[in-house]
């Protein structure tokens, strides 16, 4: 990859992944919010999050999840060479896979929520502390992969030590 596009791809990488965890916080906020009992602001929450999972928060998702590839892929770091950038990867899927699953609750919530009569006290099983849960939990995530990001642990796999000896066995001409 060209170090324009590497570049490109990188800058792709962390605004995507950025724009995730925004969202993600946003998400975290109003669930709070979700939890008072002021009926009208929880049932616009809930009607609220569901279109942000799939308008923002998934499209951000899988956008960071393949520009990560295609970063990894592309440069000397690899896919399967580091530690970190192996676990970054399992964490990306493990979240993204963990929201798409998620929606289903949010769109139940939703509906829920779109049912209620105004004033019939109807969100009274609204109050869920779920997608504050879920919100908490993603934000540690996203945090945890941006500081594996930014530092960058020592550690080979297997995979990458095999390809380091591989490497140092090739003299300068280019011949083992």
């Amino acid at each position: 990859m060209s170090p324009a596009v590497r570049r490109l791809m990188l800058v792709a990488h962390v605004a995507c992944s950025v724009g995730w965890l925004g969202a993600v916080v946003t998400s975290l906020a109003l669930s709070v919010m979700g939890l008072t009992a002021d009926e009208e602001l929880v049932r616009a929450v809930h009607l609220t999050l569901e279109p942000l999972g799939w308008y923002v928060l998934v499209p951000l998702s899988v956008a960071s999840l393949l520009t990560g590839l295609v970063q990894s892929l592309g440069t000397t770091w690899g896919l399967f060479r580091h530690y970190w950038v192996l676990i970054k990867l399992l964490m990306t899927l493990f979240a993204t896979g963990v929201l798409l699953l998620y929606m289903g609750s949010l769109a139940a919530l939703a509906d829920r929520a779109g049912a209620a009569a105004p004033g019939s006290n109807g969100t009274a099983g609204l109050a869920d502390p779920s997608p504050v849960l879920h919100s908490a939990a993603a934000v540690v995530l996203l945090l945890i992969a941006t500081v594996l990001s930014i530092y960058k642990p020592r550690g080979l796999t297997g995979h990458g030590r095999r390809i380091r000896h591989r490497e140092s066995q090739v003299t300068p001409s280019g011949r083992a």
